[in-house]
Formats: structure tokens, sequence, C-alpha cells
């Protein structure tokens, strides 16, 4: 099941109208939920939000919201969007700010104690985004346009943010465009609206909301980097995931990868995106599949046979799909899939077994973004279930993914976009050392079957998932047996 979205605000803080720049932030690479993303300075609402003294602010939600977004922005940059804040001196509002953060004051007490008040009508309203479905954190989020107020100018302090910066919305776009940042679909949306209405601001915020998305709408249409589009379809998937995620890759020309639901009204879906993409004129090459797992394969041979485009895979996930998708041709190790468009994609065929046999990943050499398939995830773990599972070929895929020569960002099978590669990669390499340490030691105090095994090495996991941790267990013991670290007979395993 979805998670609920939680409500959310954000503030577009903005200078300078002749010329206007934004002020965003990037969030911090070590953060779980969108690490390493850019985007704007905000937060989730507080019980407390209600009791915040605030005017000009509309009907009853408006007026929560906006009081939300004024105390994330105050709390997360520095800046005071409110009524009489010009009377308070620089160093009293840092002061209030860590007043805040050390939760040694509530946001209405910080506002009282100088008369203040959040000036409703300075925070406009600017759109209105719902994260979709497959995500696992969810948020409904309203974002407001506001002017900086003179005489104050905002900062990040390190912790959840990594820094923050003023830009031209324009500069922000071409940044984007060179795949050298990564952001989600509102905070696109806004930086490419901004651009295209910067001389234009009394319409800025009508065009910020045109989008239906931007009307809590359904966002289906997921482009995190140029040319990388996200399309999360539902597949009968493990939980906690929900869809798993088709990409359609390139610009003139481009491909789909792992195609993935059995389900009608999904493929009608995907096949109305992809219309859009065609009719745009882009021309679709071939199809690949990450590997054989049905959550993958599930619309393949629908969409081939729709759009008379071949299928392309390993030949070992092709052994295993033949009585369900045509496959027409073997990917190899390392083969490069050039596509034409701009900025072009150069996308590398890397063969990373561990979660199958025949797992492919897929290396954008330009940006050195990775598709993962189910090597890493977004959502969930990921099943190592042996024969076909191998718990040293997963160590040695993830440290081939670590070898590449450059590396950004992380797009998995299920579950949102990684903007911190490295840093994800090495915690699960980690968390998988960690998991197997506690099998060993398990195993060397006396545990002998694998369920008696996982009971004490997954006190961590609730027991209604201990099933799927016995088939990992079982990978890693094959692993520590072959390093001879655990030896196995008749009795079960012991120490070697």
């Amino acid at each position: 099941m979805a998670a609920t979205p939680k409500d959310a605000a954000a503030v577009i803080l903005l200078k300078n109208p002749t010329d206007p720049q934004m002020f965003w932030v990037k969030r911090s690479t070590k953060l779980a939920f969108m690490g390493g993303f850019h985007a704007f300075p905000g937060g989730q609402l507080d019980k407390e939000d209600s009791a915040v003294p605030i005017d000009h602010a509309g009907e009853s939600d408006a007026k929560l919201m906006r009081a939300c977004a004024a105390r994330e922005f105050f709390e997360e940059a520095g800046v005071l969007l409110a009524r009489g804040v010009e009377r308070v001196s620089t160093e009293k509002l840092e002061a209030k700010r860590h007043a805040l953060e050390a939760k040694q004051k509530s946001f209405r007490q910080i506002l009282e104690d100088d008369d203040l008040q959040v000036d409703g009508a300075a925070l406009i309203e600017a759109g209105r985004w719902v994260t979709p479905p497959f995500a696992p954190r969810r948020f409904d989020t309203w974002f407001f346009l506001a002017w900086l107020p003179e005489g104050q100018e905002p900062s990040v302090e390190t912790g959840e943010l990594e820094s923050g910066e003023w830009i031209r919305p324009a500069d922000a776009v071409a940044l984007w465009q060179r795949g050298e940042i990564i952001m989600a679909p509102p905070t696109l949306h806004i930086i490419r609206t901004l651009a295209s209405n910067a001389d234009r601001l009394d319409q800025m915020a009508a065009a910020l909301i045109a989008a239906p998305e931007a009307r809590r709408g359904s966002v289906r249409r997921i482009e995190f980097r140029p040319g990388i589009f996200l399309f999360p379809v539902k597949t009968p998937t493990l939980p906690p995931a929900t869809h798993t995620n088709c990409y359609i890759v390139g610009g003139d020309e481009v491909i789909i990868i792992d195609p993935a639901s059995p389900y009608e009204e999904e493929q009608r879906a995907l096949d109305e995106f992809i219309d859009e993409l065609i009719a745009e004129g882009r021309r679709v090459r071939e199809i690949f599949l990450t590997h054989h797992h049905p959550d993958h394969t599930g619309g393949a041979d629908h969409l081939s046979k729709r759009l008379g485009v071949p299928v392309a895979a390993h030949r070992l996930t092709a052994q295993r799909v033949q009585h369900t998708v045509a496959v027409n041709r073997f990917v190899e190790d390392n083969e490069l899939i050039e596509l034409a468009g701009n900025p072009g994609w150069r996308l590398r065929a890397l063969l990373t077994p561990g979660h199958t046999r025949g797992h492919l990943c897929f290396y954008e050499e330009n940006t050195g973004a990775i598709l993962t398939g189910d090597l890493v995830v977004g959502i969930g773990t990921v099943v190592i279930d042996p024969p076909e599972g191998n718990m040293r070929q997963y160590f040695d895929s993830l440290a081939r993914l670590l070898s590449l020569p450059k590396l950004s960002s992380l797009f998995p099978a299920h579950g949102p976009a990684i903007g911190s590669a490295r840093e994800k990669l090495e915690e699960y390499v980690v968390h998988r050392t960690l998991r197997e340490d506690k099998i060993l030691a398990a195993v060397q105090a006396g545990a002998s079957r694998p369920h008696e095994i996982v009971e004490a090495a997954y006190t961590d996991v609730h027991p209604s998932m201990h099933g799927l941790a016995e088939r990992s267990t079982i990978a890693h013991l094959e692993k520590l047996e072959e390093e001879g670290r655990v030896l196995r007979d008749s009795a079960g395993y012991r120490a070697g």
C-alpha cells in the first residue's frame, strides 16, 4: 500500500526584480530521502503551526500552510517573513533562529517576543505537489513565492542541508541540462517556469500553478536528469514496494528499460506516455531488460509488439523468460549503447550478477548516472535468493560500480532516484558486511540451522520477514563456506 502523503510547505525566495535570482539549497548526501538533491527550503507541518500569528492568509488550510512555510524557512534559511521584522537586529534574528532550532522557544513565542506577525500576503501560492505513490516517503507540499525582505540574507547551517546559494533560474536550468545536478519534478518545473517568466513577474505565480501536477495532479512523467525519464508502473512486486520503475532514456532516439507491468491499465498509461514522446519527434530503438523477474518483464512482450521494436537482454535472462518474452538479441557485458540527441547519451551495459545471474546495470558515462535495476533499490531491501542469487557475486557487483570513474546518481527499479551514488553504494557494502558479521557470530555461538541463525542475526527485522531473511542468510552462509569461514555437514553449519 502506498504511503499517505504528509503536509509540508516550501518557499521559493526571490530577489532583484530586474534580474530575478532564486535561493535554493542542496540536501546533504547523507540523507536517506532525496540526499544530494537540489530543492527549495521547507519541511513538514508542525502541530504548533496552527497557533502562529498570521494575517492576510485566506482560508484555514492556506493560513496553516503559510505558517508552516514561514517557520521552516526561518529555521532552514534564516530569513523571517514577518511584519515588523525590520525593527529586529541581525544579531537578535540569529539568536531567535538558534532558539527555534534548539526547541527552546516555539515559533509563536519567537514572533510574539517582538510583536511580529507572519505576513500571509508576502507568501504567494505557487503550486501544490503530491509525491507519486511509488516513493517510500510522500508529501503534499504547498509552494510559496516570496521576495527577500530588506536587510536580511539567507544562510544555511550544515546538517540536513549541505549548501545554499542565489542563482538565476536560467543558470539553474543550464546546470540541470548538463547533468551536473539532480532534482525532483516540482523543483524542475519551478526553475523552468521562473526562467521562462523572468521578464513577466506579474504572471509568474499563475504560470507556476498552470500545470495539472502543480494542482495536486498525478505525477507520472518524471525526469530527474535530462533524457532519463522514470515512469513508475504498478507491478506484483515484493512489499514495501508497490511499483517498478520503467525508464525511457535518450533524446531523438530512446530505449526503454523494464516495461514491467502485466496490468492492462498500467500498460495503457505507459503506452500513452511513450506516444507523447514519439509525438515530440523521438524514435524508440529497442527495449532492454535488467533481469528476468516478472515485476520487470510483465509488459515487455506487449510493448515490443505494439511498437514493433526488438527486445534485448543478457543471454541468461533470455533463457529464463523464453516462454513469456521473445528476446531478439543478447546484450554482452560492456556493450556500449549510444543514443542520438542533445547532449547525447552513452549507456554502458554492465553484467552485475548477485540478485540474478544475468542482471544488468546501465552506466551513463557522460553524467555518471547508473540505472541499477535490482542491484540497489530506493525502497525496501534487495533479496539474494540462492541458487539464482549469489552473495559473493553481489558484493563483487557493488565493488564494480564503486570502481567506475564517475559516480553521480542511482536510478533504481524500485523507489525514487538517489542523488548520492557513492554514499549509497558504500552504505550497501557496510550493511551487508555488518549482517554477515552477525550471521558468522551466530554460527560461532552455536546456531547451526538457517532459521536459528536468522533469529539471532535479524533481531532488527520483523518476524513476518524472516522467510525472506532466511534466503539471504543462506546466500551469506554459502559465501562464508566458500571462503572457509564456516563449514557445513549433516548437522548444519559450524564455525570454520
